[in-house]
């Protein structure tokens, strides 16, 4: 399928690269789910970006690292987006595996603590996490904190 993983620290993210990950995201959080958020939370300055590519060079999913004690005692990622012409065909799968490596290539064995989307549980189960919340409203959209423990 010709698709490549590029992880950098912010500080190395080119500014055509930032523009593109803050489209990304914005095209799914904020116009495909119509959901109005504070896209700058000020975490992406000390956050790992992984992108991932298609052999075309665009920028088909990201999703960032966050180090144990930015936001959780736990480390975490999060703001994981897949373009939607992308989705089914096993790259979200893919992606979450990355992340969850990067995490342990960079911090160790360490618990992962995520604020996920309610109707994707099942998928991050698939990924080894549980369920450690009750549902709730996050700007409209309804989500669950899930834990994975090593």
């Amino acid at each position: 399928m010709g698709l490549h993983f590029t992880i950098k620290k912010f500080k190395d993210l080119s500014s055509i690269e930032c523009y593109k990950i803050f489209k990304l995201r914005f095209d799914i959080f904020v116009v495909e789910q119509n959901c109005i958020y504070d896209e700058f939370d000020n975490y992406d300055l000390d956050s790992l970006h992984i992108q991932l590519h298609n052999e075309e060079n665009e920028l088909i999913a990201y999703s960032r690292i966050l180090k144990p004690g930015l936001k959780y005692p736990e480390a975490s990622f999060g703001r994981f987006v897949l373009k939607k012409a992308f989705r089914g065909k096993g790259i979200a799968d893919l992606m979450a595996k990355e992340s969850i490596n990067q995490i342990i290539a960079n911090f160790g064995n360490v618990p992962i603590k995520i604020e996920a989307q309610a109707y994707l549980k099942k998928f991050y189960e698939k990924q080894g996490f549980s369920i450690i919340s009750e549902p709730y409203d996050w700007d409209g959209i309804l989500h669950v904190d899930m834990l994975r423990k090593f």
